[in-house]
């Protein structure tokens, strides 16, 4: 099957400068971003100048725990065109799910060399994209979740990466649990 592109609603980043932040460990996958708040009087001049550590900032907390994956980097808005995606609907200041992914499909074709593989060890990875201003973030995860937040974007990604799972939250073993057949 070839790869299609869906749209997914997540918050808006800014356009401006959205300044996303990435905490990421071999379980858990944390991105802070500015959301896109407009303001009515804004008539194009001036813009408003905001740096990590700005306070009183709408900020988006995506959590994806577990997840398999992470790339972060170029294509910026103004190269976008240039991502292989970019024909099948991939836009700037966008989220969308890699249905059929290859980037999946070729995480389990490496591992068929593993004693223990079996396909469907990938078959609940999901692919997503997320464009921003002047990067764009792709990840393979189960599934993820965000939440809206007021602050300054590095302070409140690093009090999500310092707040421990709930013990009382039951989470799905992870990919290597499954593959080691212990999950």
């Amino acid at each position: 099957m070839a790869e299609t592109l869906m749209p997914i609603e997540v918050p808006l980043s800014s356009a401006g400068a959205p300044l996303p932040h990435i905490f990421a460990d071999e379980g858990r996958l944390l991105v802070a971003y500015l959301v896109n708040i407009p303001e009515p009087s804004f008539d194009g001049t001036n813009p408003r100048s905001a740096s990590p550590a700005t306070g009183n900032q709408s900020v988006a907390i995506l959590t994806a725990e577990p997840y398999l994956a992470l790339q972060f980097g170029p294509p910026n808005d103004e190269a976008i065109s240039g991502h292989r995606l970019y024909g099948l609907g991939l836009r700037p200041y966008a989220a969308f799910e890699v249905l059929d992914s290859s980037w999946i499909a070729s995480f389990e074709k490496a591992n068929r060399v593993h004693a223990s593989h079996t396909p469907e060890l990938f078959s609940t990875y999901r692919h997503f994209i997320l464009t921003f201003h002047d990067s764009t973030l792709e990840f393979v995860a189960e599934s993820f979740s965000t939440r809206l937040h007021e602050g300054a974007v590095l302070a409140l990604l690093m009090e999500s990466a310092g707040r421990p799972v709930p013990a009382h939250r039951v989470k799905p073993p992870g990919f290597f649990t499954r593959l080691l057949g212990r999950g």
